[in-house]
């Protein structure tokens, strides 16, 4: 029969898996003298505690970051300014307050601010000092090296997210989503080509960057609410007015800033500092908000907020400690919004507005493209390849977000520092990861955080050193015990998730709850794994570790693209399924280092499209260093197969 016909499933019970063994195959049928256990727990579960620095997401706190007033003039005082005092290992301003262009009266037994003499000119009198020359110099020699090579078309992305509003000019990382957010939240912009702007003045924008907010806008207005409101308290001139380091332009003459972004170069250089860059905060709060409502497009947001930064390098209007800053910042601004500003704060029925603008985005993007489920909605906002979506290539998002956080400059610092997670940063996630708890999601961010060491990342509280998108990815280390229960009846992210980072530790993962989770990374984790319920899929050779893994309940479903590789035992208890996709070569097979033991169980052989056994043939199933027991069934699609079971594993002969 050929195989390109259809066929029904072909089972093979316990009963006549042992006679089949006996009759055409190697290794011995007794009963398995001894099942092992499960791997054993460590006992303990990791954890961050936040710093003892005052959390940018207390309300008072985050609303400290105000110029003008005189009770928050200086770094102790100023949240927005404190944020980023690891520049003062780099640059000493020439005063340490917030007055840059203004003064300030005594107010509340704080004295008075005297507008500072700052000109704005690199190196005249009233200049501050460079403090660390490698760092400053390479800073500005990116500048200069970036704006002296950049194509046409960086030439023309840098001038209109200059010359855009920054709401309208992210959106584009919603992909296959951009038409139906821009239709829904009735998105404007006038700024759509560098000829016909090229002589006009900067922020002459005259759509409406957000979209209409409130109730003139039913569907939708609730969303644009929320991400207006994600700017409370986020002015980035506090920090420019106390820092006072000049634009890249004014540092060197070899700066080529974009030509039709000369007339809005501005002509008051004593209130236009460039650390840290308006434009770059700006984008990534507004990539957050989106990626908090629509976490399906969750690393693709984060990629373009910090792609609308670089396109400030490539301006020649920032440099990237400029840019970097307004990342750091804006983070913490974002998660205080989320945690204690309108955002997060409670109405009197109990909602919040981050609530409220997570269920209309999903609900009115859902109808507008015809998703009838959250997952079909994943679907649909990956369905474009890269030539119709810039950020359809996930491993380049990766690639350009982590070169964008530090932009190549070495460290200047110790770099075995362990992470610091600010408190409230997990807020960032919650949308993203929304089936780990609090607690979990600190450690995420703990485990995926940069190195220490880099120029201004190192703040008290952690902020500079939080990498976002490999957070959304997952765990980075199980360094305790970690338990993932997943709802599938939730919808979303809670019915099924792919974590895709390299996992290290010496932890233990236990998968439990209806949903499906992947493990797609190159993982070293030795503390075991352990599936109670639901699936748990392995896309990578590596995919569960170095540790021994026990098959309780759930399924395991083998997806890698060459052998699943376990290095330890291997274990299946009856009531449970391992599913094998198999593919060319050794794809979807079973590698088990150790001994494999069936005691009873399902084994589900599939075939990926294009590697379809012939008939007559044999395959090599799962090898092992001792196997013992058998499956209670044996599932085929589309062939009739006999198994036969070896001292070292199993075989799958292809009857028809």
């Amino acid at each position: 029969m050929s195989p390109t016909l259809p066929r029904r499933p072909f089972l093979v019970t316990l009963a006549a898996a042992l006679c089949l063994s006996a009759c055409g195959g190697g290794g011995s049928d007794a009963p398995v003298p001894v099942i092992p256990g499960p791997p054993k727990d460590l006992g303990f579960t990791d954890s961050v505690a936040p710093s003892a620095a005052l959390p940018y997401t207390d309300v008072a706190n985050a609303k400290t970051n105000q110029r003008g007033d005189a009770r928050y003039a200086t770094l102790d005082t100023n949240a927005g300014v404190r944020v980023l005092g690891g520049f003062l290992s780099v640059w000493q301003p020439s005063t340490l307050l917030v007055d840059a262009g203004a003064a300030a009266p005594a107010v509340d037994g704080f004295p008075a601010v005297a507008a500072s003499p700052w000109s704005g000119i690199p190196g005249d009198a009233t200049d501050g000092t460079v403090l660390h020359t490698a760092v400053h110099t390479a800073n500005i020699q990116y500048v200069i090296a970036a704006t002296s090579q950049r194509t046409s078309a960086q030439e023309l992305a840098a001038y209109l997210d200059d010359r855009r509003n920054k709401g309208y000019s992210i959106i584009d990382g919603m992909g296959p989503l951009t038409t139906a957010w821009r239709t829904a939240a009735q998105q404007t912009t006038t700024i759509t080509d560098i000829a016909a702007n090229a002589t006009t003045v900067k922020y002459d924008d005259a759509g409406n960057d957000n979209g209409v907010a409130g109730s003139a806008n039913p569907t939708f207005g609730t969303v644009v609410d929320f991400v207006n409101s994600i700017g409370e308290n986020g002015s980035t001139e506090p920090a420019k007015r106390f820092y006072k380091y000049a634009r890249p332009w004014r540092w060197s003459a070899s700066v080529k800033v974009v030509p039709a972004l000369e007339p809005a170069k501005s002509s008051t250089p004593a209130t236009d500092g460039g650390y840290p860059s308006g434009h770059a905060a700006e984008a990534v709060r507004k990539a957050l908000a989106l990626a908090y409502v629509v976490p399906q497009r969750y690393q693709e947001m984060l990629a373009r907020g910090l792609e609308l930064g670089e396109n400030r390098i490539l301006a020649g209007m920032h440099s990237p400690l400029d840019v970097m800053s307004g990342r750091v910042q804006a983070q913490a601004v974002v998660a205080a919004a989320l945690v204690s500003g309108s955002a997060g704060t409670p109405a009197a029925d109990g909602s919040t507005l981050k609530g409220r603008g997570y269920q209309q985005a999903q609900a009115a993007l859902m109808a507008a493209v015809g998703a009838a489920t959250p997952a079909a909605l994943l679907q649909f906002a990956h369905s474009q390849d890269s030539q119709a979506d810039r950020f359809a290539d996930s491993a380049a998002n990766r690639a350009h977000y982590l070169r964008r956080l530090t932009y190549g400059l070495a460290p200047i610092g110790d770099t075995t520092r362990p992470a610091v997670v600010p408190q409230g940063a997990e807020v960032l996630l919650e949308t993203r990861l929304p089936y780990l708890d609090a607690p979990q999601r600190r450690v995420v961010l703990k485990t995926t955080a940069l190195p220490s060491g880099y120029p201004i990342l190192d703040d008290a509280e952690g902020w500079g050193r939080l990498n976002l998108f490999a957070a959304a990815d997952g765990y980075g280390a199980f360094n305790g015990d970690v338990r993932v229960a997943m709802d599938a009846s939730l919808g979303g992210f809670h019915a099924a998730d792919t974590w895709r980072n390299d996992i290290a530790g010496t932890g233990k993962l236990t998968k439990q709850g209806s949903g499906t989770l992947t493990l797609a990374g190159s993982n070293s984790y030795s503390g075991g794994t352990q599936v109670t319920a639901g699936t748990l899929q392995a896309a990578s050779a590596t995919a569960l570790g170095r540790g021994d893994v026990y098959l309780g309940g759930g399924s395991l479903v083998s997806q890698a693209p060459t052998a699943l590789s376990l290095a330890g035992a291997y274990t299946q208890m009856s009531g449970s399924t391992l599913a094998l996709k198999i593919g060319s070569g050794s794809a979807g097979r079973l590698v088990v280092g150790g001994t494999a033991t069936l005691a009873g169980g399902t084994l589900h052989v599939s075939f990926a499209s294009g590697s379809a056994p012939g008939v007559g043939d044999t395959l090599k199933l799962i090898s092992s260093g001792n196997r013992q027991g058998h499956f209670t069934t044996v599932t085929v699609d589309g062939f009739k197969a006999t198994p036969t079971y070896t001292a070292t594993g199993l075989l799958l002969h292809i009857d028809g």
